[in-house]
Order: C-alpha cells, then sequence, then structure tokens
C-alpha cells in the first residue's frame, strides 16, 4: 500500500537552524531515504521550492484567478514529498518517523488512494460513454 509523507516545515525554525546543523540533519535524512530506497520502502522523494516561489490557482463561474504563494497563510508550509511503501498505517508512521522533519515542522501520512480503482469504478456505469486516455 502507498502512502504519501507530507513534509511541512516551519521556515523560521529552519532559517534560525545553524548551517551545519542543517547540513548533517540533511546529510541523515538523505542517507535514510537511500537506505529507505533501497530497501524498497521508498518509492519517490522530492523537496520544494520556497512558498514563495508558488502560485495557486482556482476557477470559478469559468473565469481563472491566480494569487502568489500557497492557498492558505499558515506557519507552516509544504516543503517536499516522500512516496512509501508501507503493509498499514502503523508501518507508514514507523517509516515516517525516520525522516527528521517533525523536529522543525509537522509530517503527515496519508494513504495514497488507487486511481486506477477509481477509473474502473466511474466507468463502470456509463456503457455508452469512452474513456478518454492519454
Amino acid at each position: 500500500m502507498k502512502f504519501l509523507v507530507l513534509v511541512y516545515s516551519d521556515t523560521q525554525l529552519l532559517g534560525e537552524m545553524p548551517v551545519p546543523e542543517f547540513n548533517s540533519q540533511m546529510r541523515d535524512c538523505l542517507s535514510k531515504a537511500d537506505r529507505m530506497r533501497a530497501n524498497g520502502a521508498l518509492i519517490e522523494s522530492q523537496m520544494l521550492e520556497d512558498a514563495s516561489t508558488a502560485k495557486s490557482i482556482r476557477i470559478r463561474n469559468g473565469r481563472m484567478v491566480t494569487t502568489d504563494g500557497p492557498f492558505a497563510e499558515t506557519k507552516e508550509v509544504l516543503g517536499g514529498f516522500n512516496l512509501i511503501e508501507a503493509r498499514d498505517m502503523d508501518e507508514a508512521l514507523e517509516i515516517a518517523k525516520e525522516f527528521p522533519w517533525s523536529s522543525s515542522g509537522c509530517l503527515e501520512v496519508r494513504p495514497v488512494r488507487d486511481i486506477e480503482g477509481v477509473r474502473q469504478r466511474v466507468w463502470a456505469d456509463s456503457a455508452d460513454e469512452t474513456p478518454v486516455t492519454r
């Protein structure tokens, strides 16, 4: 079963962390990620650019509105993600706690919905419609 570990960081806490400490924590995180990838627990891992580089869009009444930054004012911002493989939520939490970022933010662990199962379900009752594939 796949789980997404969303990494929310408090940019103020990270900014106050001495560079050698941050680098040490990052090296530890990357080493753990390499081990997790080697044993099949980590599928993908990426960092996001600063929230100030983001754009959010909303379409209402056919009109698109674009705003700078994340969609909500918050102290912690989405800084990255890890896509992991685990038996269940308990194992996913055990894997997630290996990432050090919970000390300077929050890790949200969420099951990934099987999109192929959704695809089959939504097209099952539409015999006269053809699914669009890309």
